[in-house]
């Protein structure tokens, strides 16, 4: 079975230090956050294939942290998952990891909550959020990524 795991990144700083949203780095409360995720994930035994992740320096520090606690392999940093909606981020995953088993998406909303939505609902409307930190852990039928195709196994937040 194929599986997404949707990561939103941790809580982030109001302001980089350059006033750049990109720039925002994490907050220290978004740290402990990023490490939490990551010794979750440990322990219910996630062994993503790939790892794709904004090019934002918030959900830069998210994915390494979370890297780190699952021993796993250096994110591919996409500056297209930054605002993207939820069929480019799918056209991403098919992109970047058409054989992964396991794909840890590190995102930001309204895009990662809409892709939540689309998978497991069939549509993006009315998506019902997902705070900063927040994991959705989706088994795919069939290994189809597409909408409606995505049963939620767990949804995680510290």
């Amino acid at each position: 079975m194929r599986e997404l795991l949707l990561l939103r990144h941790a809580e982030a700083m109001n302001a980089g230090p350059d006033g750049r949203d990109m720039e925002r780095p994490l907050s220290v409360h978004g740290g402990v956050q990023a490490r939490a995720i990551g010794m979750w994930l440990a322990e219910q035994g996630a062994e993503p294939d790939a790892v794709l992740c904004s090019a934002a320096r918030r959900a830069q520090m998210t994915a390494d942290a979370v890297c780190v606690a699952l021993r796993t392999r250096t994110p591919r940093f996409l500056p297209a998952i930054y605002r993207a909606t939820p069929g480019e981020l799918l056209s991403l995953v098919e992109t970047h990891a058409p054989d992964a088993r396991q794909v840890l998406l590190v995102g930001h909303n309204p895009g990662m909550e809409q892709l939540l939505a689309l998978l497991t609902e069939g549509r993006s409307a009315g998506a019902r959020g997902m705070s900063p930190a927040a994991l959705a852990w989706i088994e795919l039928a069939d290994d189809v990524l597409e909408p409606g195709h995505g049963r939620l196994r767990a949804l995680w937040s510290p």
